[in-house]
């Protein structure tokens, strides 16, 4: 099983890479994100045909062909809201370029909206894309399902899994994570780029066996990397503690084992699983108002003062428009050095958020008010570009509802329509219990797990970035961040697990010291997950902060630096790095 894509917008021409750069039966597709939902309930607003992605069918339009001369199936979310009308448009496509395939969709996940929302979308699991598989279909499209479920599906379909099938589907469930976002697991987005050819790299493919083991792989001859470190980097984007919860099993990344299985080559192997929880997340989407931004640059001496005064003028400005919008943050950055060689790095950068439920407040107000400070405002006052008329901004909230209330149909290639039932066998969500380790004296960790032993005599110490012993990747999950951070060998992960404290963690990242911080340990990956409670604000969509996604939060971690044993330092094995 490969994937072509890992985001609405990723790489045009990954599907005829995969279809044509090796063996595959199922090439999957990941179009769908919190923010992407909202974009396409606004295009749906404008065309009620439309509602899903519609990048997929201009990939398709080659890989029709390629796909079916090769016997490759094909299973996306891309119908994003309106599930049946890509399937239609398929079909419509196929006829056209003259390719006989037989097309079906999953359909069910949209649910009745809320008053003052624009999408309510339940996230459903594989049980539709196996049934549809089942029946012949060549092509799958689906609305909102876990992105595991692209894996979990054909997986049960091919191997003939049933609802308790626990531990092979929790196995799919983890190479499915993998798979999701693309190219983050082949050396995107990775902390260790350094050594390795990035310039294009592959997309992943998973070997799934029977039992639920896999391997991760690429390609032969793409670009990238596939290695234990890739691998542990994508498990830990975007999770939480060992349970991984979702519509047809709840995963237990505490039992997760990588082993390197050659060049390019990561085996999973281990996962267990459990019952899943009984009741399905829905993701629901609404306009939450509008928003305008302006970047003043400040060059060369006295950035602190000319800071100060375009703050102090622009508010005075704003009171005497009389308009007083909702909110309104500055953020400074300093990104000037001193006798600067260019212009360029001689600047800082003062940015301007305003938001407010009127478009005019933000809009005409605000663009007017820093308009009229151009000359006689601090000497050099120029903005990056000329404030506009401010922009709508999205608000993400989950809620969660039983899955018995949750419509899952199938709706397979002849048009018959069947409707799967939720797994008959449930289990609420809890915290895992700590993995029991030889431990004489376990010392408990904020989530009930016991650490590691302690690195013994660690000796002198000296102060040095985080990075260089430790990885890290970064995402978010509505308006909390997920920070996972791996020792790269078992000596720095004794020292790791006792070092990197919630407490430690908030002295590092000062913007979390006010927020809510959980930790939880995953000793076979040697790693460290922190969920950051409330630092995305409304999420991704309401742009609350200069890095909206935490895309890079696990980067600034890294780069901070904290006394490090000096014999961790001489002997990890880890690419150097540079401020």
């Amino acid at each position: 099983m490969g994937n072509a894509s890992g985001f609405y917008g990723d790489r045009f021409d990954a599907m005829r890479e995969m279809l044509t750069g090796g063996p595959l039966d199922v090439l999957t597709g990941d179009y769908l994100a919190e923010l992407t939902m909202l974009i396409l309930g606004r295009s749906r607003l404008k065309d009620p045909t439309r509602g899903y992605a519609t990048t997929f069918l201009r990939q398709l339009e080659e890989g029709l062909g390629l796909a079916h001369e090769r016997g490759v199936k094909i299973v996306a979310n891309a119908g994003g809201l309106n599930p049946a009308g890509l399937a239609h448009a398929v079909r419509e496509l196929a006829r056209k370029v003259g390719v006989p395939v037989r097309v079906a969709h999953v359909e069910g996940d949209s649910l009745t909206v809320p008053e003052g929302f624009l999408t309510a979308n339940a996230y459903l699991g594989g049980a539709g894309i196996a049934a549809c598989l089942d029946a012949g279909a060549d092509i799958v499209v689906t609305g909102r399902v876990t992105d595991a479920a692209l894996v979990t599906g054909p997986a049960a379909a091919r191997f003939g899994w049933g609802p308790d099938d626990l531990d092979a589907l929790a196995g799919a469930v983890v190479a499915g994570h993998v798979l999701e976002c693309g190219t983050q697991a082949t050396g995107g987005n990775y902390s260790f780029f350094r050594g390795h050819d990035l310039r294009r790299p592959g997309f992943p493919v998973a070997e799934i066996h029977a039992d639920g083991s896999s391997v991760i792989t690429k390609h032969d001859g793409t670009g990238g990397v596939v290695d234990i470190g890739t691998v542990t980097a994508q498990l830990l984007y975007e999770t939480g503690g060992a349970r991984y919860a979702g519509p047809d099993v709840t995963a237990r990344l505490d039992t997760v084992r990588l082993t390197q299985d050659g060049p390019d080559r990561v085996r999973i192997s281990g996962v267990r699983g459990e019952a899943p929880p009984p009741t399905l997340k829905v993701g629901l989407n609404r306009l939450g108002g509008w928003r305008n931004e302006v970047v003043f640059v400040l060059t060369g001496l006295d950035i602190e003062a000319k800071a100060q005064l375009v703050r102090e003028q622009f508010a005075d400005a704003l009171a005497r428009s009389g308009a007083e919008p909702d909110e309104v943050r500055w953020e400074l950055s300093r990104t000037d050095r001193a006798d600067a060689a260019t212009e360029e790095t001689a600047s800082a950068l003062l940015r301007l958020v305003v938001r407010d439920q009127d478009q005019e407040t933000v809009g005409r107000a605000v663009s007017g008010a820093v308009i009229e400070l151009a000359l006689g405002s601090y000497p050099g006052f120029h903005v990056t570009a000329p404030p506009g008329k401010g922009a709508p901004y999205g608000v993400f909230e989950a809620r969660y509802v039983p899955a018995s209330e949750v419509p899952h149909i199938a709706v397979l290639p002849d048009g018959r329509r069947e409707s799967l039932a939720p797994p008959a066998t449930t289990q609420p969500l809890r915290d895992a219990d700590g993995p029991p380790l030889p431990l004489p004296q376990p010392l408990p960790d904020v989530d009930g797990s016991p650490l590691p032993a302690p690195l013994p005599d660690p000796g002198p110490t000296r102060p040095a970035p985080l990075g260089r012993i430790a990885g890290a990747r970064s995402g978010d999950k509505g308006g909390d961040a997920n920070v996972g951070v791996w020792a790269v060998d078992d000596d720095a992960w004794r020292w790791l697990a006792h070092e990197l404290t919630v407490e430690r963690f908030r002295e590092l990242l000062p913007e979390t010291a006010a927020l809510t911080v959980v930790r939880h340990l995953l000793p076979n990956l040697r790693a460290l997950n922190f969920t950051v409670h409330g630092l995305l604000g409304e999420g991704v969509a309401a742009q609350h902060r200069f890095d909206p996604q935490a895309k890079a939060v696990g980067e600034w971690l890294r780069s901070r630096h904290l006394p490090i044993p000096v014999s961790l330092l001489e002997t990890v094995h880890a690419p150097e790095a540079h401020a």
